[in-house]
């Protein structure tokens, strides 16, 4: 069977056409947050944390497949399948911890966003917060469905602003081979909570919801598409289509984290500092070290890849409490069908903006919500693939014995990490 897309008309290719919910989840992977974390990492630790982002390539392609496969077999994305199947309090728990996390990463990201702009063109950062926070709840509310995916897909081309960057400067190639093979370990606190912030942007929950919601939201506006617990027919095409979309959508996202971290190793640590602790800071130290051009390159991309997290974030959100709540859910909904769900974009992002003018520190809240994704990835990971297991949940479409290895391989790596992360911060 033919993988599941139309064929392209015009000058559009097949592959672009076939990919979707995977790419932009991937490219979403690195906002502004995922920036200053990746930029921190490698001022820290150099070259020597590079083979990470090969490391975590197979686990987060399991993790967004599964996800995917959640919303495409069932018709519903994860908070739905779980207020169905599970209790409440496991429900509210997981739902919970997410909003938590994405809303302190709206803030961070706004924040940087803000900040790259005045770095860029002057002026006070705090309108450009408030301006963000508009454009992106009101593009969300007001854009026709299929016209918002596709500025998505496109914005995802905002990314290789990065691999700009890393031409600009040099870089000692066989270092970062040898290290991208060779892992670099070592039980500290800081290079622990350095681990597992890397892990929590690269893994992130709202990833999780956001893809396997689009799934579901694709079959509602596509009449040739049907869940396939409904339409078992479609099932080949649709695997293959979503392992296309979700393995080149995270490794754009990660060759694009290796990037930067490369970037910061190359400049920032071999100058002798190692504390960046926002994406901006770091563009404003690539000035002199790597000239105008490549601090314009990444302040630029601060801003672009914010406005495609931004939306992903609130997104994913709403689709979480409004699933759990059994809300009209959806983006190819008009607003007037579905109020409480572009209510709960509209506050997610707004309360986010104002975690920007709280006395919250947002430079200390960019690299700390990358922690807090990774500290709480595994059990909604563990909850996940609970669902993904379960006949009465996927049917006959329950994971093959592969993907159920990776995906609780996955879910003990996260486990792990954070569980390390916080022996050491409680232990004095």
């Amino acid at each position: 069977m033919a993988l599941e897309a139309a064929l392209p008309t015009g000058r559009r290719s097949r592959l672009w056409q076939l990919l979707g919910p995977g790419l932009i989840t991937g490219a979403s992977d690195d906002d502004p947050s995922g920036i200053a974390t990746y930029c921190q990492a490698g001022a820290q630790l150099g070259y020597g944390i590079s083979w990470v982002m090969l490391f975590t390539y197979p686990l987060m392609t399991v993790t967004q497949e599964i996800s995917a496969r959640i919303g495409r077999v069932t018709g519903d994305g994860i908070a739905g399948n779980m207020r169905r199947h599970y209790s409440p309090w496991l429900l509210q728990s997981v739902v919970g911890l997410l909003l938590l996390a994405n809303v302190i990463n709206l803030g961070a990201d706004l924040s940087a966003m803000g900040e790259a702009t005045r770095l860029l063109v002057g002026g006070p950062t705090e309108i450009y917060i408030v301006a963000f926070t508009v454009v992106c709840a009101g593009a969300q509310i007001f854009f026709d469905y299929a016209r918002y995916v596709s500025i998505l897909k496109w914005s995802t081309l905002s990314l290789f602003a990065y691999f700009g960057v890393l031409m600009a400067i040099r870089i000692p190639w066989g270092e970062v081979a040898y290290h991208l093979v060779v892992p670099s370990l070592a039980l500290d606190a800081g290079f622990v909570t350095t681990l597992v912030a890397v892990l929590g942007t690269t893994i992130s929950p709202y990833l999780f919801f956001w893809q396997s919601s689009q799934e579901a939201e694709d079959i509602r506006e596509d009449p040739k598409r049907d869940p396939l617990v409904k339409a078992p027919a479609q099932a080949r095409g649709a695997f293959g289509r979503i392992r296309i979309d979700t393995y080149l959508g995270m490794a754009l996202s990660n060759l694009v984290g290796l990037a930067i971290i490369v970037t910061a190793a190359a400049t920032l640590n071999a100058s002798g500092a190692t504390t960046v602790e926002t994406a901006t800071q770091a563009a404003e130290a690539l000035r002199p070290l790597a000239g105008p051009f490549a601090f314009a390159l990444f302040a630029m991309g601060i801003i672009a890849t914010g406005m495609l997290a931004v939306p992903v974030l609130a997104g994913s959100a709403a689709y979480a409490i409004s699933e759990a709540c059994n809300w009209p859910v959806g983006l190819g909904r008009r607003p007037a069908k579905a109020r409480a769900f572009y209510g709960a974009v509209a506050v997610a992002t707004f309360v986010g903006a104002g975690i920007a003018f709280s006395p919250i520190d947002p430079i200390r809240a960019l690299y700390w919500s990358a922690v807090v994704n990774g500290v709480i990835s595994a059990p909604v990971m563990a909850a996940i693939m609970a669902l993904a297991s379960r006949r009465k949940v996927m049917g006959r479409f329950t994971l093959p014995l592969w993907l159920t290895l990776l995906g609780w391989l996955t879910a003990g790596v996260m486990a792990l990490s954070s569980g390390t992360f916080l022996i050491l911060a409680l232990v004095p």
